[in-house]
């Protein structure tokens, strides 16, 4: 079956919950490594989610003649 998409929010929040769990450091190495290698995953996914949203993006902006007019946020 196919993994569920989850949403940004809830992606982040589960990564700050890892982060949380190895600053504590009362974890043995075993279980710390495999929660720190689910944190990278995350983190790889949450970049993936900000460069889709960087390119849905645009910037209303007045020009020269005070139209408003939309630019992409990432100019290629």
């Amino acid at each position: 079956m196919a993994r569920e998409k989850k949403s940004f929010e809830k992606s982040l929040n589960e990564l700050e919950e890892i982060v949380e769990k190895l600053e504590q450091g009362d974890m043995p190495l075993d279980e710390s490594i495999k929660i720190f290698q689910k944190g990278v995953a995350l983190s790889k996914e949450l970049s993936k989610m900000l460069d889709e949203i960087e390119k849905k993006i645009t910037i209303l902006v007045e020009n020269e003649n005070g139209d408003i007019i939309e630019e992409d946020f990432i100019k290629d």
